[in-house]
């Protein structure tokens, strides 16, 4: 049986563009490429896994249809269609057309339609139809050779959604009840009215027992209450409700098998527009393989190959061709085009033909240096020069570890050499590059230089001078979008840079860079270094003219070198206290677990098991009388849907309270003793520079900044974390709400500032004046609302949000404390406005140190995407501030720390808090410079203000 696969365009184009709302992609002309690349990864996931012979992909015609005629709200409540869906759609269809995929359109009706219409005519013929949509409402053109296509929720694979599924969703056998299921139940996203007070559950429930909508009205005689009044009431409603719900399977449209056949594809035509997007992937996807991603499904089908040349022959370079490289001395040296290197060579070749240039077409003259004498005179040179390129390759990426394999070295661009680091040389090799290295007077470049200087210091070489991180050039110019060399190097220099992987591979069979032949790494390493120089050139005069030059050398460069010997020190752990706590929530997990069954009256329940947990809370305890499921029809037990219900049982709090202790056990407990390094001794995370938009730093592997402090049980896991030895102590040093007083210094608020200014709680002093009530007479209730109202401003929060937090206030009240909010500290209202529209002006906010984060949505017509970037717009400029100041404070105290010959060394920095490992006989000297050149890292209308503690673990000096 043939395959029909239509898909429904507006509603796949939504979903990719919501899916990277939080990071959206840009190509280099700034255009917001979302939307466009996920439509497109999953017409090629289907075109790649499904091999289609038959497909058409149908949109919404512009302006109204017949629905609008019959009732003009219909949809009336949308939001306008974002700017960016808009300037993306003439991309999908440029790609569709080279697709040589038809779009189907009729003028008057939706996509629904004419795909409803498609699918009956062509399961009429003997086809059987796929279509490819999230949109509940073609549930009713299900029959047993029409079905849903749609990808998981998860987005991992997709699911068949056939008439047995929708039979386990809905209980119904005829799928065309699903038109009365949404008759009844409405839909807001269309506005369509449906009946008061019926909701899913309620519609399911009526349709199973009556069936149609119209059967429903007959026997209103025996429905009861509420429902019965509603129905009867809205009888007009109700029909209108169904006729609009209805997909209409007679649109004017014909069914022509041969006019959906997929055909060859225009090669040139995608990949100009690939090009034009910045679509790297699908670019190398289209000449990787030597055909196209959909020529699998067409007969005869001719591959997308490499462009030719005005002649007709071949324009990819053979072997022969390959510019030839030679050492110091001109001696000639293998390149990729050797018969060793064909992986290395294909991949050349591929990422030439997809447009970029490589290494294969691109002049340049890479040495390898090997012996003494060739290196002396690489010294020498580069020792002459006001900076220059490196990048250090090494056997893996733990520094203590691993053992260093080579160092590239550039100075002008197009050249550059490899100095291969071997066991027998190692020493004396590092040994002539350590004056250079070492020189404070020559800048250094690097990409992720943090990595290279990290691996130097390991072998005892402390890399000095002004350092240009091509990484974190990129980050301060568009902090949102991705930073690796090679994106880079597309981006901006149309140059795609030997992969990785066309020299070690990928998975279980992987080599280390020190398995790698000589001439591979060598031209690999040189690239890298050349490539980083070039970029280095481009990006620092976009640095010096956007302003963010200041930003850098007194922020972000200095930084470098503090997070390097922050990850070099690590953190001690104490597993045999983690062992011991390990033990001690074992048994109070187990207590737990008894007491839960046998308030359940389950005596042999799996409290791990979700299904067995809903069974027992939603059937048998009936919790909730309306229980809330899955998209599998599951009962849900989500930690959030299970806390909403924390009132109605003792049981669901004590669910709750066991899997916070097995998740402490599984993440923390069990997990950080197989983190420490075998040769420190120590846990070894690595802190960010250039991932957060707002600037702050993150951790990763393992992820330090998200320790718990929330509850008692996870502030134990603190306890574990311990001195380096017994002539230490741990000191921490926290501001105190330096967000809020940055609120204070941005809004100018009076009455914020002189809550500051006299040592007050912030969050009694914001409650009296919220409630209008003595400072004495506030209660903790009061108190709670009101922080949970200062910190939700901070992030422009609304009256919905904030009563999601506050969890049992009305959306009344909510309103109440905002604007009684606004009352009691007017400016921040004021400032609140006033950022907002100094970024829809400017399209970007800034830090007091003049960090950015743009916002280009800020001027979207869409409500939601706008709301979105407005928040951000409030946020951005506090929480970026507040990451500025620590940041600031931890240079100055790396620079004390060094001038003055201190020993102590600071461990953690955990977003507000720096945790230091100090000398017990530094303890005074230590605590005065900190608390010194944290207060003064800033100067703003209210006094910063640290909270120092000392003790024996990280919990006692917190």
């Amino acid at each position: 049986m043939e395959r029909l696969y239509l898909l429904d365009a507006y509603a796949l184009i939504y979903r990719s563009y919501y899916a990277f709302m939080g990071r959206p992609m840009r190509n280099r002309q700034g255009i917001n490429t979302s939307a466009v690349f996920g439509f497109t990864k999953f017409l090629r996931d289907i075109l790649m896994k499904e091999a289609p012979r038959y497909m058409g992909v149908a949109f919404d015609p512009k302006g109204g249809t017949f629905r609008n005629e019959l009732y003009p709200q219909y949809k009336a409540n949308r939001n306008e269609t974002p700017e960016d869906i808009v300037t993306a759609v003439p991309y999908i269809k440029r790609i569709l057309e080279a697709m040589r995929i038809p779009c189907l359109e009729v003028p008057g009706y939706e996509a629904d339609d004419v795909i409803g219409t498609l699918a009956r005519k062509a399961a009429g013929e003997g086809f059987e139809v796929y279509m490819v949509t999230p949109d509940k409402d073609f549930g009713q053109l299900i029959d047993r050779h029409v079905y849903i296509y749609k990808q998981r929720r998860n987005g991992e694979g997709v699911e068949i959604v056939g008439c047995e599924q929708l039979r386990e969703q809905y209980g119904i056998d005829d799928p065309r009840l699903v038109i009365d299921i949404l008759a009844l139940w409405g839909d807001a996203a269309d506005n369509i009215p449906g009946v008061p007070g019926i909701g899913e559950k309620s519609a399911v429930k009526l349709v199973n027992e009556f069936g149609t909508v119209e059967n429903i009205l007959a026997h209103t005689d025996v429905l009861k209450g509420k429902q019965k009044e509603n129905i009867l009431a809205g009888r007009e409603q109700l029909l209108l409700s169904k006729r609009l719900a209805t997909i209409e399977t007679d649109v004017p449209i014909a069914f022509v098998p041969e006019e959906l056949v997929m055909e060859d594809p225009d090669c040139d035509a995608l990949r100009d527009v690939y090009k034009e997007l910045d679509f790297g992937m699908f670019l190398r996807e289209m000449e990787g393989t030597r055909t196209t991603p959909f020529t699998k499904a067409v007969k005869g089908t001719a591959p997308c190959s490499a462009p030719t040349k005005e002649d007709g022959t071949d324009s990819a370079p053979q072997g022969t061709d390959l510019p030839v490289q030679r050492d110091l001395f001109g001696n000639p040296v293998a390149t990729a085009g050797s018969p060793s290197q064909s992986a290395q060579e294909t991949a050349l070749l591929e990422n030439l033909s997809a447009g970029y240039h490589t290494v294969s077409d691109t002049p340049h003259e890479y040495h390898t240096v090997t012996t003494p004498q060739q290196l002396a005179d690489l010294v020498a040179r580069l020792g002459t020069e006001k900076e220059f390129c490196f990048d250090v390759e090494t056997s893996g990426f733990d520094c203590h570890t691993s053992r260093i394999v080579g160092i590239s070295f550039s100075a002008s661009e197009g050249e550059a050499c490899y100095v291969p680091i071997s066991e027998g040389d190692r020493e004396g090799f590092l040994a002539t590059l350590r004056p250079l290295l070492e020189e404070p007077s020559i800048a250094k470049i690097g990409q992720n230089i943090k990595f290279d200087i990290m691996a130097l210091a390991a072998a005892g070489i402390r890399v000095a001078g002004f350092k240009y991180d091509t990484m974190i050039l990129h980050y301060l110019l568009d902090p949102e979008s991705r930073h690796g060399m090679n994106h880079l190097a597309r981006f901006y220099l149309n140059y795609s840079p030997i992969e990785i992987e066309s020299l070690i591979g990928r998975g279980s069979r992987q080599l280390t860079m020190d398995r790698v032949p000589l001439e591979a790494i060598a031209e690999y390493g040189a690239e890298d270094a050349d490539v980083t120089l070039r970029l280095k050139n481009l990006l620092w005069p976009q640095i010096a003219g956007t302003g963010f030059e200041k930003l850098y050398r007194e922020i972000e460069e200095p930084l470098i070198d503090v997070l390097a010997d922050i990850e070099l020190t690590g953190v001690k752990i104490d597993t045999a206290r983690l062992a011991e706590y390990g033990r001690e929530l074992t048994v109070e997990m187990d207590a737990l677990e008894g007491r839960i069954r046998e308030l359940a009256g389950t005596p042999d329940l799996n409290v791990n098991s979700s299904r067995q947990l809903g069974t027992v809370l939603f059937e048998k305890m009936r919790i909730d009388p309306k229980p809330k499921r899955t998209k599998t029809k599951q009962y849900s037990t989500d930690e959030e849907y299970l806390a909403s219900l924390a009132d109605r049982h003792p049981v669901v709090n004590m669910i709750l309270e066991y899997r916070g202790l097995k998740k402490l056990l599984s993440t923390y407990i069990e997990a950080l003793p197989q983190l420490v390094n075998p040769v420190t001794g120590r846990v070894h995370t690595s802190f960010n520079q250039a991932v957060t938009a707002t600037g702050r730093l993150s951790s990763t592997n393992p992820n330090l900044q998200n320790i718990p402090i929330r509850t008692e049980q996870g502030r134990q896991i603190r306890r574990a974390f311990v001195p380096s030895d017994s002539d230490h102590l741990l000191l921490s040093a926290d501001y105190s709400q330096v967000e809020l007083r940055l609120m204070a210094h941005l809004s100018g608020d009076e009455a914020l500032i002189e809550a500051f200014r006299h040592g007050e709680d912030i969050h009694r002093a914001t409650a009296a004046r919220l409630f209008g009530i003595p400072l004495a007479e506030v209660t903790p209730e009061h108190r709670r609302k009101a922080k949970t109202a200062n910190f939700g401003i901070i992030y422009g929060i609304s009256a919905f949000g904030l009563k999601q937090r506050m969890g049992n206030i009305t959306m009344e009240e909510a309103k109440r404390i905002i604007d009684g909010y606004f009352t009691a500290y007017p400016k921040v209202k004021e400032y609140m406005e006033r950022v907002v529209a100094q970024a829809r002006e400017t399209g970007y906010v800034e830090t007091i140190f003049g960090r950015r984060r743009y916002l280009p949505d800020i001027r979207s017509a869409n409500s939601v995407v706008r709301s979105l970037a407005e928040r951000n717009a409030i946020n951005a400029p506090i929480q970026g501030s507040a990451a500025d100041i620590i940041k600031i404070a931890m240079n100055r105290i790396h620079r004390e720390f060094a001038a003055r010959g201190i020993r102590s060394k600071v461990i953690l920095q955990v977003h507000d808090e720096l945790v230091i490992d100090m000398l017990r006989e530094e303890q005074e000297e230590v605590t005065a410079l900190v608390r010194e050149a944290m207060e003064h890292a800033a100067r703003l209308r209210v006094e910063l203000v640290v909270e120092c503690g000392v003790g024996e673990n990280w919990l006692e000096a917190h």
